[in-house]
């Protein structure tokens, strides 16, 4: 968990060169600096400045209907046996009994896919409120593990904005990603290469402090069409030479980002008690990993609304790593990040999954609800924290993510088991539905 360093970039490993991302990068970069905006995110219903004059049309995908199979509400735990879903143009149609959703079953029954669910459970797509996702195999195992919405964690050269306009022109080939464009840390490493508007920064002396510069680099990356901002209050826990308890940014630093994010959502990387109560007195969205948040800062993130990703079984798995550094944190943070999650989630903190997925490196998302279901979540708690929780936290509750609503988003997922009755069921990932399309079939 965290090992990777975000600023000096690895890139993605497949038939794409290093130099190829770049040239994108600064391709996307220089358009910008034209006064060309990027893309706001998957669900902002505008293909994108930057394809604006391109001559072909984005993919259709054709109506499903899913049937058979016990429909779960994650927002109230209700379910609908024999329920049906009927997706069509990237919504949901109709969802709830056979009777309820007989004529939309009709409408679209000469030209729909059928998927028979009997003995299954349909869930709405699931959300993972933290990965790094760098390339297309990335997100794909993504889909696989039925993530269907992601929140960047950042990138290294843009690429999850990139990755946030692909849905609109080919549905299921990325998550809804919303993402956070370059990590806002005092180093940038040759993530300073993906824009010509940051040279500036290269020129500073003991790299990027200062609130002006701090506000700068989030200006930047909000015009290239980030959606959320990520920062960090500490060092990484992964990387045995950094010590995850230094401060990086105080309170001041961190607040001069929030104000500077102009509303978009900051999430933060924290480890310290210090560090935590620094970033939610500056008024972050969320903290991120948050391994010895004390019990005051607990409480004034319940008054406050500030959420917390744990990413606990990233933290403790740490304890498997070949380095005996990294290994001892995971024994330590383990056991006590499991504590906070428990102490969070009883003074009604809003406890989200996130896996800090890495490259093609992916955890399931099902595995960080098991482990936060372990740490004191109830099954229901724990299935919340991948649909509603984080689809709340993001601000797509409204567009229907986390839950199969009528008109809401075409996002669904199918279980071979009940994940109300253990949250291990959210690991079965039979069949997958992005955007309306099927990423994933193993009902066929």
């Amino acid at each position: 968990m965290c090992e990777h360093d975000h600023n000096a970039g690895p890139v993605p490993n497949q038939v794409l060169a290093r130099r190829s991302v770049m040239a994108g990068a600064a391709a996307l970069a220089g358009l910008g600096a034209l006064g060309f905006a990027a893309p706001a995110s998957a669900d902002s219903g505008e293909r994108g400045a930057l394809a604006a004059s391109y001559h072909g049309s984005a993919l259709k995908t054709v109506p499903i209907i899913i049937e058979g199979g016990t429909l779960i509400d994650p927002a109230t735990g209700d379910t609908v046996e024999d329920g049906v879903v009927v997706l069509r143009d990237g919504k949901v149609e109709a969802v709830g009994t056979r009777e309820a959703t007989r004529k939309a079953v009709k409408d679209a029954a000469g030209q729909a896919t059928r998927i028979d669910a009997t003995g299954k459970f349909i869930i709405p797509g699931m959300v993972d409120a933290h990965v790094h996702a760098n390339g297309l195999e990335d997100v794909r195992l993504i889909l696989q593990s039925g993530a269907t919405t992601v929140r960047s964690g950042s990138s290294t050269f843009y690429q999850d904005i990139a990755l946030a306009s692909l849905p609109k022109w080919n549905p299921g080939l990325s998550p809804r990603m919303h993402p956070a464009g370059l990590f806002v840390s005092p180093e940038q490493g040759d993530s300073i290469l993906a824009d010509p508007e940051l040279a500036p920064l290269a020129a500073l002396e003991g790299n990027i402090r200062d609130v002006k510069d701090l506000a700068y680099l989030t200006g930047v990356n909000l015009r290239r069409g980030a959606t959320v901002i990520k920062t960090r209050a500490n060092p990484r826990a992964g990387l045995a030479e950094q010590d995850p308890l230094e401060l990086v940014y105080d309170r001041e630093q961190l607040s001069a980002i929030v104000k500077a994010a102009r509303g978009a959502r900051v999430l933060c990387h924290a480890y310290s008690a210090k560090g935590i109560a620094g970033a939610v007195g500056a008024g972050v969205a969320s903290i991120e990993h948050g391994v010895f948040v004390d019990e005051q800062t607990i409480g004034q993130m319940a008054r406050r609304g500030t959420a917390f990703t744990p990413t606990l079984a990233g933290v403790a798995g740490m304890a498997n790593s070949s380095d005996p550094v990294i290994a001892e944190r995971g024994r330590e943070f383990g056991p006590v990040l499991a504590q906070a999650v428990r102490a969070a989630n009883e003074a009604g903190v809003l406890v989200v999954a996130g896996t800090d997925s890495f490259g093609t490196d992916v955890m399931p998302i099902g595995v960080e609800a098991q482990a936060l279901e372990d740490a004191g979540l109830s099954a229901l708690q724990a299935l919340q924290s991948v649909t509603t929780r984080p689809a709340k936290l993001i601000g797509v509750e409204r567009q229907g993510v986390g839950r199969l609503l009528r008109k809401g988003v075409a996002d669904a997922v199918i279980l071979g088991s009940n994940p109300l009755e253990g949250t291990q069921a959210l690991s079965k990932v039979e069949v997958v539905i992005a955007q309306g399309k099927i990423v994933r079939n193993e009902l066929n």
